[in-house]
C-alpha cells in the first residue's frame, strides 16, 4: 500500500506544554546494547553447545560414599570415616584428587575468616555478638582432624591440607574411565550455630539441658572436576557455597539411643531404631490426608526429661541414590510428622522435624508448606525425582541440602507469633525445599554463581507463595521491591555476573535483583508462555547435569525464539537502573480540510485569543462606543465575516475529496487523535515501554512497545500514537512492571506524589493486624519478640 500521509495534512491542534529538562547529549551508544553477547559468552563447543544444552562430549566424574560416624553428645563432637569410590569419567588423566574441608572455615587462623572486614557498632549492640563469636572459634579448637587417608589396601596416600581443601596425591595416574577406592578418616567438634552464625551446628537449650543438632558440611567432599575450571578448588570463604559432584551414599549414623535422626535419604532400618508405635503411624502416614504424628510432642518430651544420662545409643541408616551431597539432624526433642502427598503422579514423603518450641505454627504448616513446595516446582520445572523432602527446624535460619533442609521461624515462648513470623516461615520453607531442584539438581556452581540458584530459586519460590495465597507479600520477585537497591550508587554495586565471595548486598543482588528480572521476563518481555516453556527446557535439559549462566542464556533464547541479550547485558552484566522520563507529549489531528470544519476552528481559536482580560474588563461598556453608538462610522469590513464558508471553499473541499483515495477517505472522516510521545532514558537500563492513556470519557488503554523501541538511540525516542478518543493522562509503567526508579517523571501532565506524611498514613491504614493470641499479648502489656534469622 501507498503511503497515505504525503496526501493528508496534519495539523497541530494542541501543544501541551513541555517539561524543564536538562540537555542531553546528542551522542547514544545503543547498538551496543543490542549487539550479541557472543564474544562475552564462552564458545560453543562440543561439552556445551550454542543452543545451551550439553553437548556430545559433556561429562562429570562422581563419587560413591559408604559413612560410618558417631555424634558424641557429651562432648558435641562427630568422628568418623568414610570409604570414597571416585569415578573418572572425564577425558582426562588425573594425578591427584581434591576434597572439600569445609569445617577448616571455623579455624581461628582461616582465610574466611582472616579476610573479614568491618567495625564493632555498640550503639547497635553488635559488638558483644561479634566479640562473642570470635571468641567462640578461639576457645575450641575447631576443624577437620584428619586421622588417615588410606588406598583401598590400606597402605597411607600422601595428601597435603590447605585451608579448607585436601589434595590427596594418587600412587598411580588416574585414566579416563578409571575408577579409586580410597578412605579417610576425621573428627571434628560442633560450632555453635548461635554464636557463630554458621550453616550447620548446634543449639543448646538451658531450660532442659539438650541439644539440637543440624549437621552439614561435617565431612571430607570430593570437588568437582569439569570443562570449565578443570578441578574447582577455590577456598570455602563462607559466602560462595558449594560445588559439588553426584554419587549413593551409605551412612551410618551412630547417636544416643533416644535421639530421631532426620537425614538424606531414605531410612534403611526403621525396625531397630524406632518402637512399634512409632512404625505403625509411618505406614498410617502413607495413606492420610493430612500430616501424621510419627513421634507425638508428648514423646519428645519425655525423652527430654530424661536427658543425656542414658549410654544407650542407636546406628541409624540411610540410604540415598545420585545426590550430591549428605546433611542429617538429630536430637531428642524432635517431633515428627509425614504424608504422602502426589506430586505429578507419584507418591513423595513430606516431613518435618522440629522441638515443641517450633509449635503451634510448624506442626500446622510445615509439612503441608513441603508437600506443596514439591508440586509447585514440579509444574514448573520437573517431577521431583527423589523419594523424600525433609523440613528441620533448629537454630540455623535457613539452609539446603539433598531432601533435607534446616529452616528458622520460631513463635514466641507462650505460643503466639506476628505475622512476618508466619510467613518467614511459609517463604523459608518454600524457599530451602525448592532448592532441591536449583542446585541440589540442577547442579549449578554455587562457588562461582550464586544467583544461578538462589535468584531462579527465589523466583520459584515468589510462584509458590502466590499459589499458596494470592495476598502473599512475594516481595522477592516483585519489581517495585527491587526499586530501594537499584536507586543505590552504581560504585556501591557490583554486577549479578559476579563470583560468589565478590558481592557486595548479597540478598538483593544474588536473591532478589536475579528473581526480579526472571519476573520482569515472565510478565512483560515474553509472556507466561514463552518464558515457562523455555525455562522448563532449562530445567529439564540440565537435570542431575552442571550448566553454567551461558548455558542458562542461550537456553532460555533458544526454547522461547526470543533475543534477550540485550538483557541479560543490561540486568546481569550492568549496574544501571531504570528510568523512563515521558518528558513531552503533542497532539495532531488530520486537517480535514472542510471549511465548515476549518473555519469554525479558526473561529474559535480567534475568538479564545481575543478574549483577552481587558476586553472582559471593557464588556459593560462595549455599547458606548464610537462606532456602536454612530452607524456612519461603519463600513463593508466592519459586517465583513472572514469565518463564513462560500460556496468557492465548498467547490475546492470537493475538489480535494475527489483525488483521495478510498482507504484515505475512510482515514480522514475516522477523526482520529496522534499524539507524539518523547520519551528520555534516564537510568540507562533499556525497558519496554509501557503508556496507559485515559480518555477524557473515563475509559483507558494501554500500549505496549518492546525494548527494541531503544534500538536507533538509546537516550530518547519519539513514538506516535493513534486514538479514537481524546487523552487526558499519559502514565509510563502504569502497573510497575520493569522496576523504574523514579515514577514521578512517569506521567503527562504531571502528577503530585503524595507526601510523606500521606505515604505514612496510607502505609498505616495497610498493616495487617496480629493473629488473636498476638493481640491479647499486646493487651496483657507483653512486647512481642522480634523474629531475625538469616537464609540462605
Amino acid at each position: 500500500m501507498r503511503n497515505l500521509m504525503p496526501a493528508l495534512a496534519l495539523v497541530v491542534v494542541s501543544l501541551s506544554v513541555q517539561a524543564q529538562v536538562p540537555s542531553t547529549s546528542p551522542t547514544y551508544n545503543a547498538n551496543t546494547r543490542f549487539e550479541q553477547l557472543g564474544p562475552v559468552l564462552p564458545t560453543p563447543n562440543t561439552f556445551r553447545t550454542a543452543s545451551g544444552a550439553p553437548g556430545r562430549d559433556y561429562f562429570q566424574n562422581r563419587a560413591d560414599y559408604d559413612i560410618k560416624a558417631e555424634l558424641d553428645d557429651a562432648t558435641q563432637r562427630i568422628s568418623g570415616s568414610e570409604t570414597i569410590t571416585y569415578f573418572n569419567q572425564s577425558p582426562d588423566v588425573l594425578r591427584y584428587l581434591w576434597l572439600q574441608l569445609d569445617q577448616n572455615l571455623y579455624k581461628p587462623g582461616s582465610d574466611g575468616n582472616a579476610s573479614r572486614t568491618g567495625g564493632l557498632d555498640p550503639q547497635r549492640g553488635a559488638a558483644a555478638g561479634q566479640l562473642t563469636a570470635g571468641q567462640t572459634l578461639a576457645a575450641k579448637d575447631y576443624g577437620h582432624k584428619i586421622t588417615s587417608v588410606r588406598d583401598k589396601a590400606g597402605k597411607p596416600l600422601r595428601y597435603t591440607i590447605n585451608q579448607t581443601m585436601m589434595r590427596i596425591d594418587l600412587p598411580q595416574p588416574l585414566a579416563p574411565g578409571q575408577s579409586v577406592v580410597f578412605s579417610v578418616d576425621w573428627n571434628f567438634n560442633i560450632v555453635d550455630v548461635r554464636t557463630t552464625r554458621a550453616r550447620g551446628g548446634y543449639e543448646y537449650f538451658p531450660k532442659d539441658g539438650n541439644y539440637l543438632y543440624e549437621i552439614a558440611q561435617w565431612f571430607p567432599r570430593m570437588a568437582a572436576y569439569d570443562d570449565v575450571n578443570g578441578w574447582q578448588n577455590k577456598q570455602f570463604l563462607g559466602q560462595g557455597e558449594f560445588t559439588l559432584i553426584f554419587g549413593n551414599y551409605r551412612v551410618a549414623l551412630t547417636v544416643p539411643g533416644d535421639h530421631i535422626v532426620a537425614a538424606t535419604g531414605e531410612l534403611q532400618n526403621p525396625q531397630q531404631v524406632l518402637t512399634a508405635a512409632q512404625q505403625k503411624r509411618l505406614s498410617q502416614a502413607k495413606t492420610g490426608k493430612n500430616p501424621t504424628l510419627i513421634v507425638t510432642q508428648a514423646e519428645a518430651e519425655a525423652a527430654e526429661k530424661r536427658g543425656a544420662g542414658s549410654t544407650a545409643k542407636k546406628t541409624w541408616i540411610y540410604q540415598a541414590s545420585n545426590v550430591r551431597d549428605f546433611a542429617f539432624a538429630s536430637s531428642r526433642k524432635f517431633i515428627w510428622d509425614a504424608m504422602q502427598p502426589e506430586v505429578e503422579g507419584k507418591r513423595v514423603w513430606a516431613m518435618s522435624y522440629y522441638p515443641k518450641e517450633a509449635n503451634p505454627l510448624w506442626g500446622q504448616y510445615s509439612t503441608r508448606l513441603v508437600a506443596h513446595t514439591l508440586q509447585s516446582y514440579s509444574r514448573r520445572t520437573f517431577a521431583y525425582p527423589y523419594p523424600v523432602a525433609i523440613s528441620v527446624h533448629g537454630p540455623v535460619g535457613g539452609m539446603e541440602y539433598p531432601m533435607i533442609s534446616f529452616n528458622g521461624a520460631r513463635p514466641e515462648p507462650d505460643g503466639t507469633y506476628p505475622e512476618s513470623t508466619k510467613n518467614f516461615l511459609i517463604g523459608v520453607v518454600i524457599h530451602e525445599v525448592g532448592h532441591n531442584y536449583f542446585p541440589m539438581i540442577v547442579n549449578s556452581d554455587e562457588r562461582q554463581w550464586s544467583w544461578m540458584d538462589e535468584g531462579l530459586n527465589t523466583f520459584l519460590e515468589g510462584l509458590a507463595c502466590l499459589e499458596w495465597d494470592p495476598d502473599f507479600p512475594a516481595e522477592g520477585i516483585s519489581p517495585q521491591s527491587i526499586v530501594p537497591y537499584m536507586r543505590t550508587d552504581p560504585t556501591a554495586q557490583v554486577p549479578i555476573m559476579s563470583s560468589s565471595d565478590n558481592i557486595m548486598a548479597f540478598g538483593p543482588n544474588a536473591y532478589s535483583k536475579p528473581a526480579t528480572g526472571l519476573n520482569i521476563l515472565r510478565e512483560t518481555v515474553m509472556g507466561r508462555d514463552l518464558f515457562d516453556y523455555a525455562f522448563k527446557e532449562y530445567a529439564r535439559r540440565w537435570a542431575f547435569k552442571t550448566p553454567t549462566p551461558a548455558d542458562f542464556f542461550r537456553t532460555m533464547e533458544d526454547a522461547s525464539g526470543v533475543d534477550l541479550d540485550w538483557f541479560w547485558k543490561g540486568w546481569f552484566y550492568g549496574v544501571e537502573p531504570v528510568d523512563q522520563d515521558l518528558v513531552e507529549v503533542k497532539w495532531f489531528q488530520l486537517n480535514s480540510q472542510n471549511p465548515e470544519v476549518v473555519k469554525a476552528q479558526a473561529r474559535a481559536e480567534a475568538e479564545r485569543r481575543a478574549n483577552t482580560i481587558s476586553k472582559q474588563r471593557d464588556a459593560a461598556t462595549r455599547n458606548q462606543t464610537v462606532v456602536a453608538q454612530d452607524s456612519t462610522m461603519r463600513d463593508f469590513y466592519n459586517s465583513y465575516d472572514p469565518y463564513a464558508v462560500t460556496d468557492a471553499d465548498r467547490k475546492q473541499y470537493n475538489d480535494y475529496l475527489s483525488t483521495l483515495m478510498p482507504e484515505e477517505r475512510t482515514l480522514l472522516e475516522s477523526k482520529q487523535h496522534f499524539y507524539t510521545l518523547t520519551v528520555k532514558n534516564r537510568g540507562g537500563l533499556v525497558m519496554p515501554v509501557i503508556v496507559r492513556m485515559e480518555f477524557e470519557d473515563g475509559t483507558d488503554s494501554t500500549a505496549r512497545f518492546p525494548a527494541e523501541i531503544w534500538r536507533f538511540n538509546d537516550q530518547q525516542l519519539q513514538k506516535v500514537i493513534a486514538t479514537d478518543k481524546k487523552v487526558v493522562q499519559w502514565t509510563l509503567d502504569p502497573y510497575y512492571e520493569i522496576a523504574d526508579i523514579d515514577t514521578e517523571n512517569n506521567s503527562f501532565p504531571r502528577k503530585a506524589e503524595p507526601s510523606r506524611l500521606q505515604l505514612f498514613k496510607q502505609q498505616q491504614r495497610q498493616v495487617r493486624p496480629q493473629n488473636p493470641m498476638q493481640q491479647q499479648q499486646r493487651q496483657s502489656g507483653a512486647s512481642p519478640a522480634t523474629q531475625g534469622s538469616g537464609r540462605n
